[in-house]
């Protein structure tokens, strides 16, 4: 959610998210010496800087791994480099190039991405392309931000995201000024240069140091940011990016939060109108009362803390929005939503719990992956942000336009208010002059990315093309129906573009 900034709430990591809760559905169901080898030369230099061959190393189960140093400041080519971490499963085939991708986030690991997922993308893809991930600078293996303790993240995680009193804003300010606080003095050398428009001048360094002399790109929500900017520098070298889930550049950071909530509120009622046909369906039978029993746990929960069997955290109204957004990204998971619903009902949030701690990257130990802290520096960076008077009155209308999610993914961003770091950029429509076609590929009751942000981005951009999926959960492609898969394929091996407003369902 986010993150995902896109933001606040949501850290939204396309179909790695996805998998992940696959492997979690089944799972909570049952309880409620290396060879190398180098690439050919690498192709036309990022900018400046001419990067080296990849040396691949065999990482285990048929994968193989290599490091890539770029620029911290491609301003500075010949200074400072940052190491990136990558991962390929090679063609199973004879070779015509390679598929970069990324998982979204902004946060999100490549890497993991592909160890989870990368037999999942079509034969013929898998044919005749390696399929390449890697951790963004700032992320995961690449350098990754650094802010906050363990500790630290849990007591931020399980701050009152809808301050009622002065009390609770008094201590929403702190946690937040503390966050950026201690990225500023954990990474603040690298904060500067942790932007989208970096990642996506390392995305064409990697393009010339596999040897492919133009980009083909899948990249699911946040990734779809990112492949808009990487065509918007790079346009010259685009030979074909599917764009899975979009996000919107022209939209301000409070525009984002406002849109982003309401996508969750229409996933939400898509959710309780499923549920209210089933039998095991806690929300009763009526779709509007039950839209009001889950408002009503989040204020219970925002009174009283549920109880959990888990560990000795107690389950309040910010760890249950957080477990209650988690299966809105898969349908898959929808049934184990309503046995959540149930306990936490009576009381009982350890199902909702194990949701949220999924969605935030923690793990059972009580550690945490580097998501958290380099999706708040990503998108600080990115976008221009109020100050704290500001946020109030984000809130506020937040709140009116989506009454479950609103003020609580508005307030997941106020460490922005005190980011030491000044955005790079002030929000506007990319257009990659001069690429080849792309194609946007939008779901349209995606929770995290709303539908018209994919009809806005394949408008703005000069060759932009949409894919429609009627149908529920965050991205399509790696989940969705073979309409989906079929075209998104054609277009990435043979750049055959699917016939003009084509909806699958």
């Amino acid at each position: 959610m986010g993150g995902s900034r896109a933001r606040g709430l949501i850290r939204v990591n396309g179909r790695a998210k996805a998998r992940a809760l696959s492997v979690a559905v089944m799972a909570l169901a049952t309880t409620m010496a290396c060879t190398t080898t180098d690439t050919p030369a690498p192709a036309t230099p990022s900018r400046a800087f001419t990067p080296a061959a990849v040396s691949w190393k065999d990482c285990g189960d048929g994968f193989q791994c290599g490091k890539l140093e770029v620029p911290l400041d491609y301003a500075d080519p010949g200074g400072r480099k940052i190491p990136l971490s990558l991962i390929k499963l090679p063609a199973s085939g004879t070779k015509k190039g390679s598929l970069l991708t990324n998982p979204g986030g902004p946060g999100g690991s490549g890497v993991n991405f592909i160890r989870q997922t990368g037999r999942s993308f079509g034969d013929s893809l898998r044919r005749d392309f390696d399929i390449i991930g890697f951790d963004p600078r700032g992320v995961g293996a690449s350098d990754p931000v650094e802010c906050l303790t363990d500790g630290q993240l849990d007591a931020y995680l399980e701050t009152d995201m809808s301050p009622d009193t002065e009390a609770e804003m008094s201590k929403l300010e702190k946690v937040s000024r503390g966050f950026a606080e201690g990225c500023e003095k954990k990474s603040g050398d690298l904060l500067p240069y942790v932007g989208t428009k970096d990642a996506a001048r390392d995305m064409d360094a990697i393009r010339a140091a596999v040897g492919d002399e133009k980009l083909t790109y899948y990249g699911a929500s946040y990734g779809t940011y990112l492949g808009a900017w990487y065509a918007e520098q790079f346009p010259q070298n685009v030979r074909a990016l599917v764009l899975d889930g979009a996000l919107d550049p022209s939209l301000t950071a409070a525009e984002t939060n406002i849109q982003q909530a309401k996508g969750f509120e229409t996933a939400l009622r898509a959710f309780t109108e499923d549920c209210v046909k089933q039998s095991d369906c806690p929300l009763g039978t009526d779709v509007e009362a039950g839209m009001k029993k889950v408002t009503a746990l989040l204020t219970q929960a925002d009174r009283q803390a549920l109880k959990n069997s888990a560990d000795a955290r107690d389950v309040d109204q910010s760890l249950v929005t957080w477990g209650l957004a988690t299966p809105l990204y898969q349908k898959e998971a929808w049934p184990l939503l309503r046995g959540a619903l149930a306990q936490a009902m009576q009381g009982d949030g350890t199902a909702l719990l194990r949701f949220a701690d999924l969605l935030v990257e923690r793990e059972q130990n009580g550690t945490f992956s580097s998501q958290t802290e380099s999706n708040m520096a990503v998108n600080c960076r990115d976008k221009p942000n109020p100050d704290v008077a500001g946020f109030k009155a984000e809130a506020q209308k937040a709140a009116a336009a989506a009454p479950n999610f609103g003020e609580f993914i508005v307030w997941n961003t106020l460490p922005c208010a005190f980011w030491p770091v000044a955005a790079a950029e002030e929000p506007r429509a990319l257009r990659a002059a001069g690429s080849a076609p792309i194609l946007v590929v939008g779901t349209t009751r995606d929770p995290a990315t709303p539908y018209q942000w994919s009809e806005n981005l394949a408008s703005q951009l000069e060759n932009g093309h949409l894919l429609t999926y009627d149908g529920d959960g965050h991205t399509a492609y790696l989940s969705g129906p073979p309409c989906i898969r079929n075209a998104v394929d054609a277009y990435l091996t043979a750049t055959t573009l699917p016939a003009a407003n084509t909806t699958c369902t």
